[in-house]
This record gives C-alpha cells, sequence and structure tokens, in this order.
C-alpha cells in the first residue's frame, strides 16, 4: 500500500468516524438530554436566570424532582413536584403535609434563612381550597417554585397533567461557574 493510499484510508476514516459523532450528538441532544433555558426567578436559589439546563425525559417522576411542562397557552415553565397523583396537599406554618404527614423540603433552607420576613416563606393552603379537589387526579401533579413569594405556580394555574410534562432539569451547564446537578 503506498502513502497516498494510507492517507486517503486515513481521511475516510475520520470523516466516517465525524459523520457517527455528529449524528449521534444529534440524537443524545435532540432525544435524550435536551437544553433549555432558565427565565424568570421563581426557582431561586436552586436555578437562577440565564442558567441552561440539560433535561432528560426517561426517568420517572419522583418527589421534589424539577420539571420542564408547558401549559395549553403554550407558556414553558420549570418548577419543582411537590404532589404526586393520588395524593392529598396542604401547607400549614410552613409546613408541607402529604397525606396529613409532615414532609420536610430541604432544598428551601437556603432560600428561608436569606429571607428576613417575618411572614411565612409559603402562605398556608389546602388542595381542597385551591382546585376544589380533595385529591390529586390519576396522573395530575403539583408544582411549586423554590422561590415561594413570587412563583407563578400550581397554586395559580392549577395542577399539571403527566403529559403536559417535557422532561427532568438534572443539570446546570452555563455559565460554566454555576455548573451543578440539580437537587
Amino acid at each position: 500500500m503506498t502513502t497516498k493510499q494510507k492517507w486517503t484510508n486515513r481521511f475516510w476514516l475520520a470523516v466516517k468516524y465525524l459523520l457517527i459523532s455528529i449524528f449521534l450528538a444529534f440524537i443524545l441532544r435532540g432525544f435524550l438530554f435536551i437544553p433549555v433555558p432558565v427565565e424568570g426567578n421563581s426557582m431561586e436559589n436552586t436555578l437562577s436566570q440565564g442558567n441552561m439546563t440539560v433535561m432528560e425525559k426517561f426517568t420517572e417522576i419522583k418527589r421534589f424532582d424539577v420539571v420542564v411542562f408547558q401549559l395549553a397557552d403554550g407558556t414553558i415553565y420549570i418548577k419543582r413536584v411537590i404532589g404526586l397523583p393520588g395524593e392529598t396537599i396542604s401547607y400549614q406554618n410552613d409546613t408541607l403535609q402529604v397525606n396529613g404527614k409532615k414532609i420536610k423540603e430541604p432544598f428551601l433552607n437556603k432560600n428561608i434563612q436569606s429571607d428576613h420576613e417575618t411572614a411565612p416563606y409559603t402562605t398556608d393552603f389546602t388542595l381542597q381550597g385551591l382546585t376544589g379537589e380533595a385529591k390529586l387526579a390519576e396522573d395530575n401533579y403539583f408544582v411549586m417554585g423554590d422561590n415561594r413569594r413570587i412563583s407563578k405556580d400550581s397554586r395559580s394555574f392549577g395542577t399539571i397533567s403527566r403529559e403536559d410534562i417535557l422532561g427532568k432539569a438534572r443539570m446546570v451547564y452555563y455559565p460554566l461557574s454555576e455548573i451543578k446537578w440539580i437537587k
């Protein structure tokens, strides 16, 4: 084999690898790990305005997951799942109660500590009072922003269905100084 043939073979091998890499990147970005920008500050101190997150849509939704969803009017939100299908949800004295049991929300500690007001961080409510339903319907979720005082969430637009959820926000990848896994 001549030197020219070796270089030609190497060139075509590199082109094949490049095409395969581009194809895999397209599949991963388009179907598995989708970039989503954060707009607004309803998820402060977890997510900030201008953060770029990676969303995935192949794992089961659990309590306290941060989800990306789209309402019927086309608006896209990023919020935290507080209530799961079939549950009763209420807040009393800044404490989440699910099916009558108190549930801790450690992700709010930083927000509450930085808030120097004496008023409750999360105003009292019951699911019955907000939606007229005692329990979340099958395939419905109750979502809230971590910045409770300014967040537009299920307290204002109601519960969201499983089909509204586009995926789970898993990681902040931009800006580089704020790279982190979302908890």
